[in-house]
């Protein structure tokens, strides 16, 4: 991807808050980042740190109430997603932008046919007659590599394995060819010999089709087969972003070397003990004042109780959001 190329979505300052019966919970602060055509971000960080529901906030995928998205921009080629009607919001997600959802199982509608819901998209958004609707849909099925496409679109969601409801849902996604593909945690309900199935057909379909890909996981692992850039999420914020080689070469936040400390090492026939971060995830009950990190973590000292770090340039396209310079050794200089 030539450095030049314009990013095809841009999410600037991003603030989602959910309203309560105990009071505000800030899940995204000031979350920014971009993408290019072609590229792969991967997305990463534990349970609750704020993946799901900033792509989720991007196409208005969140009910409101009780979710409130407070302020930024989300532009898609320079449309201000969060300022567009719902009408063209609409006609942008599965147009625009895809989004392959979390559990396969769950995603899928069981009182229509695959090839039902394969179909509706391609008739809203591209105004496809219904013969030219299906063979498109029979073409989707073959893509994602799914054998007797032709006969598979009557059949019921019921009657497919976990890993073909996930080609079923990436075919949906791709129905309209999207500038944008979101998967979230595509792979996680899935066995091991089926997410590398899917994770090459991922690969197979960027390469083919070259579009963008956000990738939300939890699975360092797999952010390291298949991503260009990685951006680490903690607390509701972006606390490192990175091209994939200097994330994995060169950590310059606590909690992006304290999560690479946790995948499990094996020397020989002898396996280390498995490293874990102590402590808890923030409480999210107000707009982060100081580092949200910092009862975490081992390099932390008194600026860390009083701030809350900006993201600073480390290295080539690569930032992070700490106090410590892990290139001297000791505190920045306030």
């Amino acid at each position: 991807m030539p450095d030049g190329t314009l990013p095809v979505l841009e999410v600037r300052d991003l603030k989602t808050v959910f309203q309560t019966r105990s009071g505000e919970v800030h899940a995204v602060n000031s979350v920014s980042f971009e993408v290019k055509p072609g590229e792969l971000l991967g997305v990463v960080g534990e349970s609750g740190s704020g993946k799901s529901v900033t792509m989720m906030s991007l196409i208005g995928l969140l009910p409101s109430p009780p979710a409130d998205v407070k302020e930024g921009e989300v532009l898609l080629d320079g449309l201000d997603l969060l300022k567009t009607d719902i009408n063209t919001l609409r006609d942008i997600r599965g147009g625009k932008i895809g989004f392959v959802f979390q559990d396969p199982m769950t995603s899928l509608n069981p009182v229509f046919s695959v090839g039902f819901q394969i179909m509706e998209p391609l008739r809203k958004h591209m105004n496809l007659s219904k013969p030219a609707a299906r063979k498109r849909a029979v073409e989707l099925l073959e893509l994602v590599g799914i054998p007797d496409a032709s006969r598979r679109l009557k059949d019921y969601p019921h009657q497919f394995s976990g890993g073909m409801r996930q080609r079923v849902m990436i075919a949906i996604a791709l129905a309209c060819d999207p500038k944008v593909l979101i998967a979230d945690e595509p792979t996680t309900a899935l066995d091991v010999t089926i997410q590398a199935q899917i994770l090459e057909l991922v690969k197979d379909l960027r390469q083919k089709l070259g579009m963008a890909i956000v990738w939300i996981t939890h699975d360092l692992g797999v952010i390291a087969g298949i991503a260009d850039r990685v951006m680490v999420m903690y607390g509701g914020q972006v606390v490192e972003q990175a091209p994939v080689k200097e994330l994995f070469s060169n950590p310059q936040h606590p909690y992006t070397r304290a999560l690479l400390e946790t995948i499990p090492k094996v020397h020989g026939a002898r396996a280390e003990k498995l490293n874990v971060i102590e402590g808890q995830p923030p409480i999210l009950g107000a707009e982060p004042t100081a580092c949200p990190f910092r009862d975490r973590c081992a390099f932390r000292f008194d600026r860390c109780e009083q701030e809350n770090p900006s993201r600073r340039i480390v290295g080539k396209d690569h930032d992070a959001a700490c106090f410590y310079d892990f290139a001297t050794g000791g505190p920045l200089r306030a």
